[in-house]
């Protein structure tokens, strides 16, 4: 790569060799280029408790638990309330966006834990299925 470089009036030319790219290019109106990222999602396992079952009939899978930490908002169910596949059960907020927790079975409710005004905490339960 060739630069012009001024030095008290001088102009030198200049040769550099330009080893790594480490400068962020930038777009015709000198905004940066956006990044490009990627994000993978995981699903968040929590712990087995001592002496707990780890085959898949066991309570953990009647369990729905809250994947952020975040302000209850509104929560459309109540006990013994039969739910299909993606209802909505609770609509909770964090950071000013509204995240909606919905069914992932079909099943009859058999515990309602959060309430709105509440805040939950990252793997929360908030409901419980038969």
């Amino acid at each position: 790569m060739k630069l012009n470089i001024e030095i008290d009036g001088q102009m030198y030319e200049v040769e550099v060799e330009v080893a790594e790219d480490d400068y962020q290019p930038q777009m015709q109106d000198n905004r940066p280029t956006p990044a490009a990222t990627t994000i993978q999602s995981v699903v968040l396992r929590t712990p087995h408790k001592p002496g707990s079952s780890l085959d898949p009939d066991n309570h953990e899978a009647k369990l729905c638990r809250s994947p952020l930490a975040g302000i209850v908002v509104h929560v459309p169910v109540a006990p013994g309330q039969y739910l299909q596949v993606n209802d909505l059960m609770v609509l909770l907020e964090a950071m000013k966006m509204e995240t909606a927790v919905i069914s992932p079975v079909e099943g009859k409710l058999k515990s309602v834990n959060v309430a709105p005004g509440e805040s939950v905490k990252v793997n929360q339960v908030l409901v419980e299925f038969d």
